[in-house]
């Protein structure tokens, strides 16, 4: 098995619905542009990627979102060593269709009381429906490394929530850690880094805004 030396998580530069989200009344979530300052994110991360991956051969899968496919081209990667693929799997968590923002507004602080893993939004998904199809898209990167000759770099373009629920299956973290945890931002990314045991860190952690909290089996 060619596991690869490293797999990194890069969140989409800002897109027009971080800077103003009344657009999506306006404009489907997968539909939005980045704007100049979500430009200059990708444009900036390319930098540290190209010199990160040098020589070597990349493996890429990106979001079939708008903002993701603009991020992976303004980085600028040699074409003639990535291997690009448009992976559905790591779109953004479903918030519905054309949306009323202030219904959105609601829902989000319905999300931040009720956890952000187990709470269906209204027209689309809970954080623990991301987790499934995330876990269905590591069955599929698992299988191909079973290829001698795996590129040595993995690169997923995706978003915050994606990152961090592709983290949570990857290291076996509970809910209640993933809870913890807030997301990259913009144009951020981490790194699982293959250790010389064959298992993986991550490279920074995600920023925590509370401690965990545990919850008591006796009841």
């Amino acid at each position: 098995m060619a596991r690869p030396r490293r797999i990194v998580l890069l969140r989409h530069g800002e897109s027009e619905g971080n800077a103003d989200d009344t657009v999506y009344e306006r404009v489907p979530d997968h539909a939005l542009y980045l704007t100049e300052k979500g430009r200059r994110q990708a444009k900036e991360a390319g930098g540290q990627l190209r010199a990160m991956f040098g020589e070597e051969q990349v493996s890429a899968y990106v979001s079939p979102y708008r903002r993701t496919h603009q991020t992976f081209k303004a980085l600028d990667l040699d074409p003639g060593r990535v291997r690009m693929r448009e992976e559905p799997r790591l779109r953004e968590q479903d918030w519905g269709n054309w949306q009323d923002a202030q219904d959105v507004r609601k829902q989000k602080v319905n999300r931040d009381a009720y956890g952000h893993f187990f709470y269906r939004l209204a027209q689309g998904e809970s954080g623990a429906d991301v987790y499934d199809r995330v876990g269905a898209f590591l069955e599929s990167l698992y299988r191909s490394f079973e290829d001698p000759d795996h590129p040595r770099n993995v690169l997923l373009v995706t978003h915050g929530l994606t990152m961090r629920l592709f983290c949570m299956r990857w290291f076996h973290w509970s809910v209640a850690e993933f809870e913890s945890l807030s997301n990259p931002g913009n144009g951020e990314f981490r790194t699982l880094l293959l250790e010389p045991g064959g298992k993986y860190r991550l490279d920074r952690p995600f920023e925590r805004w509370c401690t965990p909290e545990s919850y008591d089996a006796t009841g």
